[in-house]
């Protein structure tokens, strides 16, 4: 049998996504996640507004496209985890199955990042009770400091929120990719809908343009080299790609569907709902005559600050940590999805149990990260706290050699009979993937590799 024939006639073991735009919901959702909300809007008015904007998009079209056609090309011609996908496909290209470390790399990366993005995402969670009964109301900056810093310093309380988010997460996973396919669904509609009521009461803020000008006016000046890097990084892993979840994903995918569409689609939403999100944020920022931050500061303290001054502020601080809540869950399940379709294929348990286990797992390590804000925050070694090393070592690290690895993989071992065969070898679509898979996307995200650790 030929490689052709055998990418027709192989079945995902786990079942397919209903359609197209299930697939599209789904990897949207793994790749909308914190990130979009509380880095990539500042990380915009910092580094030239426009001008990082434009450089953004233009590596989105030179890097994060043509690694994403590669992780689904690979998922659905392999129909099977990560590993397995890239043990087969290696074996079927006449190569060497030593190819399933990458995809090993790309399984265990999803996994760490989980256990420290599960006690972030705890975090959200946490805050909308808070946000429900009023306790931003009337508040001042020392005041929203003070309850934000005492959460993370009280270990049962970190632990716990970490616990009910892990607990979200398997009840979702333990159910299959139909279960995937619900939760995505709903999650990611309601993601939209509650960014658009925010970005409604946004428009009436006063202080809209203020907004706008910050994230969109071009300043070429104010783009240096770090800011071209900051745009080739966030281009690069703001898809979700290196971690496992678009090729688990991508094994899910109807044979009939286009990847090359499926990826414009979901290059579309992750880009809009990133930059929705900066115009929701900084003009209820400006309103209120503060200045704009990013990461957890901007959403745990300058937020509930701005939330509190407001007359609907308890309702729109409601909505949003709701919003964020559901960012991080569709991210959460696609980092943990890999690794339990790798124990199911790989064991004799059920899916139920395998996602226990993998949940367990991923819980216990995040109890690093959950006590790196409070009883181990003194505890350093090489990059600083656990949750430190943890987040180095995957973002700068193994997501970059990931993203390396797979797109090498199917550039240069997969034959252009397999490739074509997924992307319609015939059209331009195709030659321009393969152009950039092959020479620009690798040596660009080498680049940020390098410069992440501090090599040039």
């Amino acid at each position: 049998m030929n490689n052709n024939a055998q990418g027709e006639t192989r079945q995902s073991l786990h079942g397919n996504w209903s359609s197209r735009l299930a697939f599209i919901l789904a990897v949207t959702g793994s790749a909308v996640g914190l990130g979009n909300i509380w880095k990539f809007p500042y990380m915009a008015g910092q580094n030239g507004g426009g001008a990082f904007v434009i450089v953004y998009l233009l590596f989105i079209f030179l890097i994060g496209m043509p690694v994403m056609m590669s992780e689904i090309l690979i998922g659905r011609r392999g129909r099977r985890n990560p590993v397995a996908t890239m043990k087969l496909l290696g074996e079927e290209e006449g190569n060497s199955d030593i190819w399933k470390w990458v995809g090993v790399m790309a399984v265990s990366a999803g996994v760490l990042i989980l256990s420290y993005y599960s006690v972030i995402a705890g975090w959200t969670i946490t805050y909308i009770p808070k946000a429900f009964l009023g306790e931003f109301v009337g508040t001042d900056a020392t005041s929203i400091s003070k309850l934000f810093d005492d959460f993370v310093a009280n270990p049962g309380s970190v632990i716990l929120a970490h616990t009910i988010f892990m607990a979200i997460n398997y009840f979702i996973i333990a159910s299959g990719v139909k279960g995937l396919e619900k939760a995505v669904r709903f999650l990611m509609p309601g993601l939209l809908l509650l960014l658009f009521i925010l970005f409604l009461y946004s428009l009436t803020s006063g202080s809209f343009l203020d907004g706008v000008k910050f994230m969109f006016t071009p300043n070429f000046n104010a783009l240096n080299w770090d800011g071209v890097l900051t745009a080739m990084g966030l281009a690069c892993f703001t898809l979700s790609i290196g971690m496992g979840a678009i090729m688990a994903y991508g094994a899910y995918l109807p044979q009939e569907t286009s990847i090359t569409n499926a990826t414009v689609s979901v290059v579309i939403a992750d880009t809009g709902i990133a930059m929705l999100a900066g115009l929701v944020i900084f003009p209820l920022v400006f309103a209120n005559g503060l200045n704009p931050g990013e990461g957890p500061d901007l959403v745990f303290k300058t937020l509930p600050l701005v939330f509190g001054q407001m007359q609907v502020g308890t309702f729109l601080a409601t909505i949003f940590f709701v919003l964020l809540s559901f960012a991080a869950l569709t991210s959460a399940l696609g980092l943990m999805e890999p690794a339990v379709a790798w124990m199911i294929e790989s064991t004799e348990y059920t899916r139920k149990q395998c996602a226990a286990t993998i949940a367990s797992i991923i819980w216990f390590l995040g109890l690093g990260s959950a006590l790196s804000f409070n009883t181990m925050a003194d505890f350093k070694f090489l990059n600083g706290t656990i949750y430190e090393n943890v987040d180095f070592l995957t973002s700068n690290i193994m997501l970059p050699l990931g993203a390396v690895f797979t797109t090498f993989f199917a550039a240069w071992i997969m034959s252009k009979n397999s490739t074509s065969e997924e992307l319609d070898g015939h059209s331009l679509t195709y030659n321009i993937w393969r152009f950039l898979a092959k020479y620009f996307s690798p040596i660009a995200i080498l680049i940020i590799f390098l410069q992440a650790i501090g090599w040039i």
